[in-house]
């Protein structure tokens, strides 16, 4: 089995939470916006959509690998 390249995570870009069990709840899905990329990880400010918007934003690493569209990754909604 062959690897698939890491994906271009750059900083700017805003991901989402791709996890199926909040869209079977109809729950907001988790945003992040990329601050910082090294060599293993991206520096994230993740927010949720709250009854009164958006909280406040929490800082995070999350793995490069993790950034794919599949059940326990995410998903590009916007480039940088």
């Amino acid at each position: 089995m062959s690897k698939a390249p890491l994906p271009r995570v750059v900083p700017g870009q805003v991901w989402e939470d791709n996890d199926h069990r909040i869209a079977r709840r109809e729950l907001p899905r988790r945003q992040l916006r990329v601050t910082a990329v090294d060599e293993t990880h991206a520096t994230v400010e993740a927010s949720t959509l709250t009854g009164s918007g958006w909280g406040p934003p929490r800082v995070s690493r999350i793995r490069l690998d993790r950034f794919r569209p599949t059940s326990t990754g995410y998903r590009l909604v916007q480039d940088a």
